[in-house]
């Protein structure tokens, strides 16, 4: 991992830039996956205050990318804050030590990485530390194991996500109902208005839809580029399911509607 910095007062604006180091491996996992190597072509990742999301199907390496970000800002790579060092099983992969991070003159009051599925272990984790320091008054008060996952996460983002801070969140509608979804959009909305800098990985066409987010979609060849909501892939998809499922399920299943 790289540090550099420089000035940048914007609220929020804790994260700049991600890239790939210049003497990076380009072979073999992680480094061939096509979001590392679209991020080797195109110089790295630039990140604005607020939030912005990733978006692609499964096996573009947009949670491997979260994972070396998280690890690279010194977080733990299962999850947690800074101050969580637990490890339940190694298996987080090298990129995380070839990124080299740009930081803004100003510094997150903290960090967390959210990963879905992880938080078992966080939870855990969370319930061992307040054996020792008292702390389940910043996730809600219940520990998250005495919860279902989708209350837990809420409860997180909700108690724990406070101002000025920098969250990265892989995948979080994976333990959401749409109800839930709704909650967490709205939560983000209030964590922007509080100078916090968010990066989530996501499928959820309902959190895409958060208003004045930056969303990044991975392309076939791993190039990351912008693009407005109603042309993200989730979104299109959905879309294109919601008006005429039929036609996908002529496609899908060989007993389907004629």
């Amino acid at each position: 991992m790289a540090w550099s910095t420089g000035a940048d007062r914007r609220p929020g604006a804790f994260l700049r830039h991600v890239r790939l180091a210049d003497d990076a491996p380009t072979t073999g996992y992680p480094f061939a996956l096509p979001v590392v190597t679209g991020l080797a072509r195109s110089g790295g990742l630039p990140l604005g205050p607020g939030v912005t999301f990733l978006v692609r199907e499964n096996g573009s390496g947009k949670s491997t990318l979260m994972e070396a970000i998280a690890l690279a800002a010194g977080l733990n790579p299962e999850g947690g804050s800074q101050n969580f060092a637990f490890a339940t099983r190694a298996t987080e992969s090298a990129l995380g030590d070839e990124l080299v991070l740009s930081w803004s003159g100003r510094k997150p009051s903290t960090r967390f990485f959210l990963r879905a599925e992880s938080y078992y272990n966080v939870a855990t984790e969370i319930e061992r530390l307040d054996r020792e320091t008292p702390l389940l008054q910043a996730y809600g008060g219940t520990s998250p194991h005495e919860r279902s996952h989708g209350e837990s996460f809420v409860d997180l983002v909700t108690h724990r996500f406070g101002p000025r801070g920098l969250y990265l969140l892989d995948e979080p509608e994976a333990a959401l109902s749409v109800r839930g979804c709704l909650a967490v959009l709205a939560r983000l909305a209030e964590l922007v208005d509080q100078g916090c800098q968010v990066l989530v990985a996501t499928h959820s066409p309902i959190l895409l839809a958060l208003p004045g987010a930056a969303i990044h979609e991975i392309g076939d060849d791993g190039a990351i580029e912008p693009v407005a909501y109603d042309d993200a892939l989730p979104v299109r998809l959905t879309r294109d399911f919601l008006a005429g499922p039929d036609r996908f399920l002529r496609h899908l299943l060989p007993d389907g509607p004629a």
